[in-house]
């Protein structure tokens, strides 16, 4: 499971489908551009409340996944604990492998 969606966070990196980091995923949170919040395990409490507190008014949902380290390589970036995904297909697919525990269609 955990490979699939990391595989899924890689390919909305590449394709330009994500904003990552505090500022960019808050200002998109804000745009209403965000379909799926990703927040690393590992994060400091005070960004998980944060954070789920501006997706929870924004009617984001949120999803807690992976660590900041894993996250991160499978972007190809450095310490980011924070993700958003902007494609509603990639969203609801991650969303679908993560909730029913590995297990997707196609």
């Amino acid at each position: 499971m955990e490979n699939k969606v990391l595989g899924l966070i890689g390919l909305a990196a590449k394709a330009g489908k994500m904003a990552f980091g505090a500022d960019s995923v808050k200002r998109e949170i804000v745009r209403g551009r965000i379909r799926l919040l990703i927040l690393a395990e590992n994060s400091s409490e005070k960004t998980k409340l944060k954070f789920k507190k501006i997706a929870d008014e924004a009617k984001v949902p949120t999803i807690f996944f992976g660590t900041i380290s894993n996250l991160s390589t499978a972007i190809g970036k450095t310490n980011k604990a924070i993700l958003g995904i902007t494609d509603m297909n990639l969203a609801r697919e991650i969303k679908r492998i993560v909730y029913s525990g590995g297990d997707s269609i196609g």
